[in-house]
C-alpha cells in the first residue's frame, strides 16, 4: 500500500492543497519499505486528489482537506485521515500500527482566507 502525506518539509501540512510537498510512503507487512518526496505540482480544483490516486496512493494523511477533494478521493477509493500534526513518518508509522484515526474536519470554505483554522 502507498500512503501519501501532505507535508511542509518533513511535517504534516495544516492544509492539503497548500502543502510544499507530498511524501509517498511505500508500505508492506506493517512497515515502511520506501519513501519519496515530490513537490506539490500545483493547487487546482480536482487536480491533486487525482494526481495522488494516479500515483498509487491508497491513503492520504493531512491536517485538513477541502470537501471537493474528499469527494474525489472517495470516488477513487482513497482513504483520507484528517486532523494529523507532527512528523510525517511518525504519522504513517502510527497509521500502520492502527493508532492513527481521522480527527479533523473537512474544510468547506475552499475560497477563504484561512478562517477554517486549519492553515498554518
Amino acid at each position: 500500500m502507498k500512503i501519501a502525506v501532505a507535508a511542509m518539509g518533513k511535517n504534516v501540512a495544516g492544509h492539503f492543497g497548500h502543502c510544499e510537498n507530498f511524501i509517498f510512503f511505500d508500505t508492506a507487512d506493517g512497515g515502511i519499505t520506501g519513501v519519496n518526496s515530490v513537490p506539490n505540482p500545483g493547487h487546482r480544483p480536482g487536480f491533486l486528489p487525482n494526481f495522488l490516486a494516479d500515483n498509487g496512493a491508497g491513503v492520504v494523511i493531512a491536517g485538513s482537506v477541502g470537501g471537493g477533494a474528499v469527494d474525489i478521493f472517495g470516488k477513487r477509493g482513497v482513504k483520507v485521515i484528517l486532523g494529523v500534526q507532527g512528523d510525517a513518518q511518525e504519522a504513517v508509522e502510527a497509521y500502520l500500527r492502527g493508532e492513527l484515526v481521522s480527527s479533523g474536519s473537512v474544510c468547506h470554505k475552499h475560497e477563504h482566507a484561512g478562517e477554517c483554522g486549519e492553515h498554518q
